[in-house]
């Protein structure tokens, strides 16, 4: 008979938790593991989003396991690949054997009496609750709601003739040729969004309601590129991760250090690619760099966009959704097609699992966890 229970029980098959698998595969061997997944597949968010030109907006030898190197020399890696990245890392540890895929856990107990944790999973696929026990639990659910975005109730969407979509559910059969597009939206995923969708659409702009701030990186690691084959894989991932790790803190040390100069130089940056006649307010934020993080575009492909004309940029407030588009508070009216709703996540710990300890319910907000 299948036991249920385990010294530890992991939530999640996403980066974090095959990671977490995997660090236990290495360092505590004897230790019996087992990982509850709600969806059928590894990869998370990487398995979830699938809007055009998804990416990391990190690079990826920081954002990659410190054990396993990532061998590519693209610094922001696309969806699939990280997924890949992923699911051949689980394989390699054996830690994908150890999945219970389509269980939705609904609730987390901790019992002192038993020093230990009682997890109830909901089949997603109907059927009765399972029940499973751990010494040690690992909460590796992600931040935010798996089943629906933020998405802001806008005046008059009712009247929009158009399609509406949301980047955590792309649509796999919608058809953007020729069609004109709206990004609501400044953060990253608007920023990926409009230089992968521009060379399909008649037209495509990001409506934003105040700027962000950004900066182009090169979209291959050039040394990672001359010392590939030079030297072991594990080596070159070593020396990239430490290089890029230190240049990142001191970043970010000297821009909260000097923020007037870092403003300056970012906004340096922009000028330098968009040319001389573009209006920077649109990428001039009223906030220091790294109040927010930056967002990161590779070989300035979203300026790219802007300066060939594929792609425009406007700075205004939503006033209400109109059966052609969108009107702006400023009168001016963006006519659409599709309005892509790039609003952002819904934020939601634990998987929106209920805690308890010792029968006293506990809220995520309320509390400290680690």
């Amino acid at each position: 008979m299948e036991s249920n229970d385990f010294d530890v029980l992991i939530i999640g098959a996403g980066i974090s938790g095959i990671g977490a698998a995997c660090h236990l595969a290495r360092e505590c061997p004897n230790k019996n593991v087992a990982i509850l997944e709600r969806r059928e597949a590894i990869g998370g968010t990487w398995d979830l989003f699938k809007y055009p030109g998804i990416r990391s907006d990190s690079d990826m030898f920081t954002f990659g396991y410190n054990f396993r190197p990532w061998t590519e020399t693209k610094t922001l890696a696309d969806g699939p690949a990280i997924k890949q990245y992923v699911i051949d890392t689980a394989r390699e540890y054996g830690v994908d054997k150890k999945i219970h895929f389509g269980l939705k856990v609904t609730k987390a107990e901790w019992k002192s009496e038993e020093q230990g944790w009682t997890i109830t999973a909901k089949p997603e696929a109907g059927g009765k609750a399972k029940t499973y026990r751990g010494n040690f639990l690992m909460l590796c659910t992600g931040y935010y709601n798996y089943d629906h975005g933020y998405k802001p109730e806008f005046k008059g969407e009712k009247d929009f003739a158009g399609q509406i979509v949301h980047p955590q559910h792309w649509p796999e059969d919608l058809d953007y040729a020729g069609k004109r597009v709206v990004i609501i939206g400044s953060g990253a995923t608007a920023v990926t969004l409009l230089p992968a969708m521009a060379d399909k659409t008649a037209h495509i702009t990001m409506l934003q309601r105040s700027p962000t701030y950004m900066m182009s990186v090169p979209a291959k690691d050039p040394m990672a590129s001359r010392l590939k084959g030079l030297l072991p894989e594990m080596t070159v991932y070593r020396m990239m991760r430490a290089r890029n790790i230190a240049v990142q803190r001191w970043s970010f040390d000297a821009s909260r250090r000097f923020p007037k100069q870092a403003r300056n130089l970012i906004m340096k940056f922009a000028r330098k690619q968009l040319g001389p006649d573009f209006d920077m307010r649109h990428f001039t934020p009223d906030y220091d760099p790294w109040d927010q993080r930056l967002c990161a575009m590779p070989n300035g492909d979203f300026y790219k966009t802007l300066r060939n004309g594929k792609g425009e940029i406007v700075t205004d407030h939503i006033e209400k959704f109109t059966k052609k588009g969108i009107l702006l508070k400023s009168g001016k009216e963006l006519e659409a097609d599709i309005i892509i709703t790039a609003t952002g996540l819904d934020v939601q710990m634990m998987g929106g699992a209920k805690l308890t300890i010792d029968g006293v319910e506990r809220q995520a907000s309320d509390t400290m966890m680690y």
